[in-house]
């Protein structure tokens, strides 16, 4: 009987830590796709839009995590900036899902909820996914600013969406952890432009009268 012989536990974390610290670091190449990003994310808010983010499994856990990022705040006090993930709503997803085809649960609700000003983001590790590609189209076909992450090659979110940050990696974990440290990226990139724009808070002294 042959095979591989088994890895040490710390051989298994230094191959994942080193593996990591690869992939974060060549994010810096990408600094210029995350500006686009950030620059469709402002415009849209800027003009009364919202930003709804969608994808599978720990791209619809980043989705989500994201959408609150901007919900609630990243780092600094301002107001709420209007985020939404598409892929909260168990009846909605269930519904589409047994009358339509899992293929279209974010494409319904991009063309229910959707509209001109708004910006959707479609996350996929492999830019491939089937339902992600069939909403950031439907939201093309509405008129709807549209970004993506992506990883590998860049699927067929590369040439579907306005922007696309392909993650530097070919691991779906390496890949997912690129595109929580751009998404974190992103959200700082969106909140130090609104909070230049906002008034101050006031002080204690202004606010005891």
């Amino acid at each position: 009987m042959t095979g591989s012989t088994p890895r040490s536990p710390a051989a298994i974390i230094a191959g994942h830590l080193a593996d990591h610290q690869r992939t974060i670091a060549a994010l810096a190449d990408l600094a210029g796709d995350l500006e686009r990003i950030a620059g469709l994310m402002i415009q849209a808010l800027t003009s009364g839009g919202r930003i709804f983010w969608l994808g599978n499994g720990g791209s619809a856990a980043d989705s989500q995590h994201l959408a609150s990022e901007l919900v609630g705040r990243f780092e600094r006090e301002r107001p709420g900036l209007a985020a939404i993930a598409l892929t909260t709503d168990s009846s909605a997803l269930t519904a589409i899902g047994n009358d339509y085809g899992f293929e279209q649960v974010f494409a319904r609700q991009v063309e229910a909820l959707c509209r001109p000003g708004d910006l959707v983001i479609g996350i996929s590790t492999s830019g491939n996914s089937p339902n992600v590609l069939r909403a950031l189209e439907r939201a093309r076909d509405l008129g709807i600013a549209t970004a993506a992450l992506s990883g590998r090659d860049g699927g067929r979110l590369r040439d579907l969406a306005e922007a696309c940050l392909i993650a530097p990696a070919d691991n779906t974990a390496r890949i997912q952890e690129a595109h929580l440290l751009a998404g974190h990226i992103l959200c700082d990139l969106v909140e130090a432009h609104f909070v230049a724009l906002s008034p101050p808070p006031p002080s204690p002294a202004t606010a005891r009268g």
